[in-house]
């Protein structure tokens, strides 16, 4: 070990494999998916008030523990890390499972963990969120980038993901962050794209709440918590092409047509073989973007940005693909292709758009835009 790992505590090499622990995590995980909130679990469930169903996230964030990965054990979590959460997160991205996890367990309690070691009341809150009992959300809207200058939230916000199904809204004002009960705020929700991730509109009255932290604390602490949400964002587009990846190859070598197998034929052969080498791509940009944040690398907001940038693209390229060779049936409501579909695409503008990602690099490597060069030589 050198003496500047035995400073910093972590190797300067990204470790992109899973763990025995992480492959047991995801076992669990996926078997609690299947048994609770399967496809067809889900399809009936979308067009009814709330797609939440019952139960899951007690059984997810409180019996198995997966709400406090991130909060170490002496804030009362299980003091595990973002390569943990990831495994997750790819699990959710998979079923398209309807939970707060992203909202809650990632963005929200990264933003208290910023804020938990000089307040209190964050401290306090962050336990609650670590144990499954509460729901934090970040009243913020769904496609609020980490890169963006920070600015205080106005009364009202739309498109605020999980709203509704949230306890406490973290609301940022111009005097710092405040915990606001959603009891005491107006989430009135809002039609989504994607049915499994709703949206509402928030309105919170000024004054109200507990003040976490002030002005230049809270604009530290949300920009973390967004990167960290923009960061384990890539694992559950990860997730969602696996599964599209996987489903199409399992469809294309049943369905027959021609008495043979459409998967045999080398035009569809070609696709998805191009199609496999685009999620090993997004599996290696997604667990390092995982294991930057786990680490606390300097590099993080890079590694970030350059996985959000490639995993959005490549999440809507499978669901294209899965809903294009599934042939009819993958146009059809009863199949969850469409699920897949509009859960990438709603993902692909969540916490920054591709494009707003791919500035981020730019800038964070010092790269001129195109001409730009040019016109500074003449």
């Amino acid at each position: 070990m050198t003496e500047a790992t035995e400073r910093t505590g972590r190797t300067e090499q990204l470790d992109l494999l899973y763990s025995e622990t992480e492959d047991d995590l995801r076992a669990a995980v996926r078997s609690l998916l299947a048994d609770r909130a399967g496809h067809q679990d889900l399809l009936g469930r979308i067009e009814t008030d709330s797609p939440y169903v019952p139960g899951l996230w007690k059984a997810l964030a409180g019996d198995m523990g997966a709400a406090g990965l991130l909060v170490p054990e002496k804030l009362g979590g299980q003091g595990a890390s973002h390569r943990e959460a990831a495994v997750v997160l790819e699990e959710l991205g998979r079923a398209v499972t309807p939970v707060p996890y992203l909202t809650s367990a990632v963005v929200a309690t990264e933003t208290l963990l910023a804020l938990a070691g000089e307040s209190v009341p964050a401290a306090e809150l962050l336990a609650e969120l670590a144990s499954g009992r509460t729901v934090a959300v970040l009243a913020l809207p769904l496609t609020a980038s980490p890169h963006a200058k920070p600015v205080s939230t106005p009364s009202t916000v739309t498109g605020v993901a999980d709203a509704g199904a949230a306890d406490v809204l973290l609301v940022s004002r111009a005097d710092g962050l405040y915990a606001v009960p959603a009891a005491e705020a107006t989430v009135e929700p809002q039609t989504p794209l994607d049915l499994t991730r709703p949206l509402a509109q928030v309105t919170t009255e000024a004054g109200g709440g507990t003040r976490l932290a002030g002005p230049d604390e809270a604009a530290a602490a949300v920009r973390r918590g967004l990167l960290a949400g923009a960061g384990l964002l890539a694992s559950e587009q990860l997730g969602l092409a696996e599964w599209c990846l996987e489903e199409t190859v399992r469809h294309t070598r049943e369905r027959h047509q021609f008495n043979r197998p459409v998967g045999s034929f080398q035009a569809l052969k070609h696709r998805m073989a191009q199609l496999w080498l685009d999620v090993v791509g997004a599996r290696a940009a997604a667990r390092a973007a995982a294991d930057a944040l786990a680490t606390g690398s300097p590099d993080a907001p890079l590694t970030v940005a350059v996985a959000q940038a490639y995993c959005s693209k490549v999440a809507v390229r499978a669901a294209e693909e899965c809903v294009q060779l599934h042939g009819g049936i993958g146009m059809t409501w009863e199949h969850p292709a469409h699920l897949a579909l509009k859960r990438a695409k709603s993902d692909q503008l969540a916490l920054g758009s591709a494009g707003r990602h791919q500035d981020a690099v730019a800038a964070l490597v010092d790269l001129p835009a195109p001409g730009t060069e040019a016109v500074g030589a003449g």
